[in-house]
């Protein structure tokens, strides 16, 4: 389950929980992206210099969107990705999961992070980004998941499509960390309906684009 004692085991939970349903290896990523660093333009991870927010939280809501990413860049690298997903945390938090297509790390993920989150219609959803979670198979782990890392950043990342429907077309996201990295996602929907599964009931004080 997603019985969590801070965010970073809420994240390591997580991607555990959707690695189980979705053992194929993209989304196997995917389930680890919220939990470690990435890379730059070698293989070594970047330096992260921010400690983890510390803080209670479950995840209450996951939707999990298929297609492709016309643009996805990591501190100027570019990498393919088929998967991303929205995770919704029970204290506001909301991470944009994006499963990177990197044959040498079935657990390279990336996440942009945020709170504060709103819809502004049944078409639209903007995140405020504040953190980059970052993730691959050289994390530390703890009882068997990955760590993440997280970095400080600025940005923000926009959602469209109708909701209600469980129809998304795209996600777009744009961020920079305190290092000056930048963080670049264009993903395109291949037009599944978005899978939702409310795992606990949110507060009202929370904007969920899929009520």
């Amino acid at each position: 389950m997603v019985m969590v004692r801070d965010f970073s085991a809420t994240t390591a939970l997580w991607h555990a929980s959707l690695t189980m349903r979705l053992r194929r290896p993209v989304l196997a990523a995917l389930v680890l992206a919220l939990a470690s660093p990435c890379f730059a333009e070698t293989s070594k991870p970047i330096p992260v210099n921010n400690p983890p927010a510390q803080q209670t939280a479950f995840i209450d809501l996951l939707a999990l969107m298929s297609g492709h990413c016309k643009t996805f860049k990591v501190a100027g690298r570019s990498f393919a990705c088929k998967t991303v997903a929205y995770a919704h945390g029970d204290k506001g938090r909301v991470n944009f999961a994006v499963a990177v297509d990197d044959p040498s790390d079935a657990n390279h993920v990336v996440s942009f992070s945020g709170e504060n989150g709103k819809r502004a219609d049944d078409n639209s959803y903007e995140l405020p980004i504040d953190r980059m979670l970052l993730n691959s198979k050289d994390r530390p782990k703890v009882d068997g998941l990955p760590v993440p890392a997280e970095q400080v950043s600025t940005g923000l990342c926009r959602q469209t499509g109708n909701f209600a429907a469980r129809k998304v077309n795209d996600v777009t996201c744009s961020a920079t960390d305190n290092e000056g990295r930048q963080y670049e996602l264009l993903f395109v929907s291949d037009g599944t309906p978005v899978s939702v599964r409310r795992i606990r009931q949110s507060s009202p004080s929370i904007q969920d684009p899929f009520k």
